[in-house]
C-alpha cells in the first residue's frame, strides 16, 4: 500500500526523514523534491560498465540551462531523504514529464534503509530549459511486509553529491572470475 501525505507527515521523523521538509511539497500521496543547481555529464562517447567514466560537472545558472535530446544528465535532489520500515519510491512529476524530460530512466525504486540524495537519471525528448530549485520530482512510499533488511553499506548510501554510476565496483569487489570478465553466472 502507498502511504498518503497525512501519513508521509505523521512518519517524519521515525521512519521518514525529509531535510529540507517544507509542507508546501505534500500532495495526497507524495511530496515533491526539487532540483540541485549542478549537474554532471559523461566526457566518454562510449560509457563502460567496468571502469569509472569521467565527467564534467555543470552549473545551472539562474536564467536556467538547456538540456538536448540524446544527452544523459545526471542531477540530484536538493532533499535529503532517509527511510526506515518502508519502501521509497521516485517519480517524475505529470507536469515535467509533460515537458517531455524523463528525470529517472530506471531508477526509481529505493531501499529501505536508504539515506542520501537522490541522483536523477535526467533525458530529454527535446531540448528544454530547466531551472534549480523547481520542483522535479515525486517521492512516495509503499509499506512492506516480512523481514526487514535495510541498505545499509551500499555503494550510494549516506551520499553527499550526485552519484555516477559505480558499477564497475561489483566488478573489481567479485569474487567471481566470470564476473571480473563480465560474464554472468547461469
Amino acid at each position: 500500500m502507498i502511504l498518503t501525505g497525512q501519513e508521509i507527515k505523521a512518519q517524519l521523523g521515525t521512519n521518514i526523514n525529509i531535510d529540507p521538509y517544507d509542507e508546501k511539497n505534500l500532495n495526497p500521496n507524495s511530496y515533491n523534491l526539487s532540483l540541485h543547481d549542478e549537474l554532471l555529464v559523461y566526457e566518454e562517447i562510449v560509457l563502460d560498465m567496468k571502469r569509472a567514466n569521467r565527467h564534467n560537472r555543470y552549473k545551472i545558472p539562474p536564467e536556467g540551462l538547456v538540456l538536448n535530446p540524446n544527452q544523459l544528465y545526471l542531477g540530484r535532489t536538493v532533499e535529503r531523504t532517509e527511510t526506515h520500515n518502508l519502501v521509497p519510491m521516485l517519480e517524475g512529476r505529470s507536469s515535467i514529464g509533460r515537458l517531455g524530460l524523463f528525470v529517472h530512466i530506471t531508477a526509481g525504486f529505493g531501499d529501505v534503509g536508504f539515506n542520501g540524495y537522490w541522483t536523477l537519471e535526467m533525458f530529454a525528448v527535446q531540448p528544454i530549459r530547466i531551472y534549480a530549485g523547481v520542483p522535479i520530482c515525486q517521492i512516495f512510499y509503499h509499506s512492506i511486509t516480512g523481514d526487514i533488511t535495510e541498505y545499509t553499506g551500499g555503494k550510494y548510501q549516506k551520499n553527499q553529491d550526485i552519484q555516477p554510476s559505480l558499477l564497475y565496483r561489483d566488478f573489481e569487489d567479485s569474487n567471481d572470475p566470470q564476473m571480473k570478465l563480465g560474464f554472468e553466472k547461469d
